[in-house]
């Protein structure tokens, strides 16, 4: 007698579906998932199209109740804001995935593709795929609407230096724009001869500009702030605040004279000095020595001291005789020596006076650029009514005849082969004149001549003028290829050619 056994594996049972009757594994509902879905559609309740508010000003989308943030497309803080728009929808089902289906960035659409589940009919539990189209809906935020106004501001942040020369504000001009901190201004408006003017809507903003600025340029600044309205019942006040600050009234390429104790702790250098560079301090060299020192702002004020000349006074001298000093005598005590200068005596005669045979002998910081028959310029101080307290008192010997600057080029051959461009600052010149060209043109030149200021500023290729070869017969500095970057157009597209602008 044999026995029978029994097998091991067993299969589970199946059913019909009571609506179809097609074969199905058993289920709470005991009905197939087609025909459960056309029974019961979990996404009821939940809007397929919803609307988003967006600035095309400031780029930015509208947060319920009164926020608006800044989004990139596809990126997670979008996705949260479009889940956000449907939150008491979705607190009736389980959120099991949700992602962005790419669209056309200026179709003004956002299409968001949703998996939900639910229990329904005995506990089964129905999963759900579908996608909410999100359109968005231009709207003008506040603080853009205020802005267009042009009459709304909370805070100013007024810039001035009380110097004859543009230089210090071209400088600053082209920091503003390098680290972006212009973006958050209502409007700027230029006062002729004298600054700029920062309006903001809030007064951190403008405490950002002025610490900038403290860090840029040495000045100082004194803050006051103006009661506009108040309620006395729940304790609110509305001021207006004004940060005036004041920048040291010296420039590149003037000629100062220090106090005898500024001087001597500053390594016991001549009074009678050139402004060589202005960053976030004033560097100043010395014609006699090469000795070179940096003054802060905070040292500027205790012992001001002001400039003997303006640019305006520069006459041009052709050099008649230049040699190098080699040995040169310091005292004890002396300070920081040039390195990138050479000490040089040389003899130079006005190019207004080639009739005479008056010449002037002086030293200068510009041994290494000047030869025999070149043109220089510089200041004619024994010829010049100085109005200097330190001078006067200063001995007559120790005041030099001429004071070179820098070395004179012909500037139509350097701005015609000039292929380089800055960018400017959009401002309000109201009434105002068109700015200096001269100025301008010798912010320019400095540039050219100054490798330290130009690390510090973004400098654009232009392309409009052909690229020539670094040669040049002159001599004149030049600003290469590898300093430049390339101007970026956003409504050029990959190829070159005119792209769709976003989101307009």
């Amino acid at each position: 007698m044999e026995y029978m056994t029994e097998s091991t594996d067993r299969s589970p049972g199946h059913i019909l579906c009571c609506e179809c009757g097609v074969l199905i594994s058993p289920n709470p509902a005991n009905i197939c998932v087609a025909c459960l879905r056309s029974k019961v559609d979990i996404s009821q309740g939940i809007p397929k199209q919803v609307s988003i508010s967006f600035c095309k000003q400031c780029q930015r989308y509208f947060q319920p109740p009164g926020t608006w943030i800044q989004c990139a497309l596809e990126s997670r803080e979008l996705l949260a804001l479009c889940l956000k728009k449907l939150k008491a929808p979705l607190a009736k089902v389980r959120l099991v995935d949700a992602g962005f289906i790419w669209t056309e960035p200026h179709s003004k659409r956002l299409k968001v593709k949703l998996t939900i589940q639910k229990e329904v009919m005995n506990g089964a539990i129905l999963q759900q795929v579908f996608m909410v189209d999100y359109v968005i809906q231009s709207q003008m935020c506040g603080d853009c609407h205020r802005v267009e106004a042009k009459d709304f501001w909370k805070a100013v942040v007024q810039v001035r230096q009380k110097t004859l020369h543009k230089k210090t504000f071209y400088y600053l001009e082209q920091l503003i724009l390098k680290y972006g901190m212009h973006q958050n201004t209502l409007r700027v408006k230029e006062i002729h001869e004298d600054g700029l003017d920062f309006y903001y809507s809030s007064k951190q903003h403008a405490q950002k500009m002025v610490e900038f600025l403290q860090c840029t340029v040495p000045c100082r600044y004194k803050a006051s702030q103006r009661l506009i309205s108040q309620d006395i019942h729940s304790n609110m006040y509305n001021y207006k605040s004004t940060f005036s600050v004041e920048i040291v009234p010296i420039c590149k390429d003037n000629v100062v004279c220090l106090s005898p104790k500024l001087a001597q702790s500053l390594g016991n250098m001549n009074q009678i000095c050139v402004c060589i560079r202005v960053t976030n301090a004033i560097h100043l060299i010395d014609p006699n020595t090469l000795q070179v020192a940096d003054i802060d702002g905070s040292t500027f004020w205790s012992h001001p001291f002001n400039s003997l000349c303006h640019l305006k006074q520069l006459e041009e001298f052709l050099v008649m005789e230049c040699s190098i000093v080699r040995n040169v005598k310091r005292s004890a005590g002396a300070g920081m020596i040039s390195k990138k200068h050479i000490l040089g005596e040389v003899w130079v005669q006005k190019t207004s006076e080639m009739n005479t045979d008056k010449q002037y002998f002086c030293r200068t910081h510009l041994g290494h650029l000047l030869n025999p028959g070149d043109l220089v310029l510089g200041f004619d101080l024994a010829n010049c009514n100085l109005n200097d307290e330190h001078v006067n008192k200063m001995n007559s010997d120790r005041v030099p005849d001429v004071v070179l600057i820098k070395k004179s080029y012909d500037r139509i051959k350097r701005q015609r082969r000039r292929n380089w461009k800055l960018k400017e600052l959009a401002r309000d010149r109201g009434n105002m004149d068109t700015k200096d060209e001269r100025q301008y043109e010798d912010f320019l030149e400095d540039l050219e001549e100054d490798e330290a200021i130009r690390k510090n500023i973004n400098i654009y290729r232009d392309s409009t003028i052909p690229v020539e070869g670094d040669a040049d017969d002159e001599g004149a500095p030049r600003i290469s290829l590898a300093e430049m970057l390339e101007d970026l157009h956003i409504s050029q597209d990959a190829t070159g050619e005119e792209g769709a602008s976003m989101m307009t």
